[in-house]
């Protein structure tokens, strides 16, 4: 029940117009640095938060996701709705803490905001699985030995995502591996350790952000356009508690 009262909340901020404000606080940074690289080039290839990014500018677009819950979600939203605004959720209705009034707790949203349509010409795709297991090592391998994503992305964005990893250092390295000479990373988001404490005994590497910087160095990135962004994540904007992360923002070119 925690992971489908996560996903209501998730809806609001991915695709109902309540939660533009919050992904403006990310998105709108990351856009405007993948627009700024590839400002002389008409069409390159990324993968990231996937219907956004395609829709920005045509880019060629993979969205990777390894959560059922949000796979399941992202299969309604594109696959299964025609018009906006055509479904109706109440995702504070088992939250109880913190609330302003009934009418906070019983309100409604609906989805999508946009119609989840793309160009028939759109290269889009969501693949499902684990980060490292799709793109790390140990991939197929092409007609020359080559691995299949190897050098095949211009772009990697990861918003709110490195923080996941159970060991940081495959993370950075397959990003590393998948982008083509010169390709350009660029990430948002705290380090809120996903691992941190497990209870499932699952070795976890928890860096600081200095040594994080600084282990991308190492692999092969030069890091530019360091700033820190104040960003939520599916927050309720009537309720009476919100957090806000002191977010991590940069552009890393591979060298």
């Amino acid at each position: 029940m925690d992971k489908v009262a996560s996903t209501l909340k998730q809806f609001v901020r991915g695709w109902s117009e309540e939660g533009k404000e919050e992904r403006e606080m990310s998105y709108g940074p990351m856009k405007e640095a993948l627009l700024a690289h590839f400002h002389d080039v008409p069409e390159r290839g990324t993968f990231a938060f996937s219907f956004r990014v395609q829709a920005w500018a045509g880019f060629t677009c993979q969205g990777n996701e390894f959560s059922h819950y949000m796979l399941l979600s992202s299969y309604l939203i594109l696959n299964k709705t025609t018009q906006a605004k055509s479904h109706t959720i109440y995702p504070y209705i088992q939250t109880f803490s913190n609330v302003q009034n009934r009418e906070t707790l019983l309100r409604a949203i609906s989805i999508p905001d946009v119609v989840p349509s793309l160009p028939r010409n759109s290269d889009f795709s969501l693949v499902a699985g684990d980060f490292e297991e799709i793109y790390g090592s140990g991939q197929e391998l092409d007609v020359n030995g080559e691995e299949l994503q190897s050098g095949m992305w211009d772009a990697v964005l990861t918003c709110f995502f490195i923080d996941t990893a159970k060991n940081i250092v495959n993370y950075l390295r397959t990003i590393h591996r998948i982008l083509a000479p010169s390709g350009v990373w660029i990430n948002m988001g705290p380090l809120l350790w996903h691992w941190e404490n497990n209870t499932t005994n699952d070795p976890s590497v928890e860096l600081d952000l200095e040594e994080v910087k600084e282990l991308a160095r190492k692999i092969g990135f030069q890091i530019s356009h360091e700033r820190t962004i104040d960003a939520t994540y599916v927050t309720n904007s009537e309720g009476m508690l919100g957090y806000t992360y002191r977010a991590a923002f940069w552009t890393a070119t591979k060298l």
